[in-house]
């Protein structure tokens, strides 16, 4: 190698750790993954108290979690992660489609909500989504929440309570940009996207990136993802 050659560094594969107390369950997820290149399951745990206990020691770039667990259940992990770990990025794994168990795991914190009849390409991309930060919901998910949000709050935010740069940058947390990337695209610094982002989220009463994703689209703030296909 010559002295104007760079070593080739490759690219560091997606750290999961999976959570679910059935054993069978956490094997067939790590076999899954384990043919899939660029992912690499670093941890398993069976109740939510070892969620928490791995995810800190491990610091996993994607936590899957399933939310019906002895011990302290899936919910309460995320919000245990969360708080100790604001970007934790948590993509919930689970057979549960009831409001109880969608949106406070959603308020809790998680990215993603994923249910176990997924096909296995499904999951392998809801991963990838998360781990960029994007919220990746299954669609039946997707419609609870957005059929949510459409109720309106007891302290509505008025429509122009996002400021000319807010709604920049809402439209592009809608795209699933990072704070980094949206600071690349606006000339700005990532610190003031983050500033700008929990702005956003208190002016609008909103828990989360995911949320706001879908208040953009409800809103026409961001066009629908299936907008070019109609």
């Amino acid at each position: 190698m010559t002295g104007s050659e760079a070593p080739f560094l490759p690219r560091s594969p997606i750290r999961v750790l999976v959570v679910d107390d059935q054993g069978i369950v956490r094997k067939g997820i790590r076999a899954l993954l384990a043919e899939v290149a660029g992912i690499a399951v670093v941890g398993e745990a069976g109740n939510g108290r070892q969620a928490v206990e791995q995810a800190l020691a491990l610091q996993p770039d994607v936590t899957l979690m399933d939310l019906a667990m002895p011990v302290m259940d899936g919910i309460e992990a995320i919000r245990q992660i969360t708080a100790q770990q604001p970007d934790a990025r948590i993509l919930v794994l689970t057979s549960f489609t009831s409001d109880d168990k969608v949106f406070p795991a959603i308020k809790a914190g998680a990215l993603g909500y994923l249910l176990k009849d997924s096909e296995p390409a499904d999951l392998i991309q809801a991963i990838r989504q998360v781990n960029r930060g994007e919220a990746s919901l299954h669609p039946s998910i997707a419609l609870q929440v957005l059929q949510e949000l459409r109720r309106p709050p007891q302290a509505e935010a008025p429509p122009d309570a996002l400021t000319p740069r807010e709604v920049d940058v809402l439209r592009l947390v809608a795209r699933g940009m990072t704070n980094r990337e949206i600071g690349a695209q606006l000339n700005t610094t990532e610190a003031t996207i983050k500033t700008h982002v929990s702005s956003i989220l208190s002016k609008l009463q909103l828990a989360n990136r995911v949320q706001a994703t879908l208040y953009a689209l409800q809103e026409g703030v961001a066009p629908s993802p299936n907008a070019s296909e109609q």
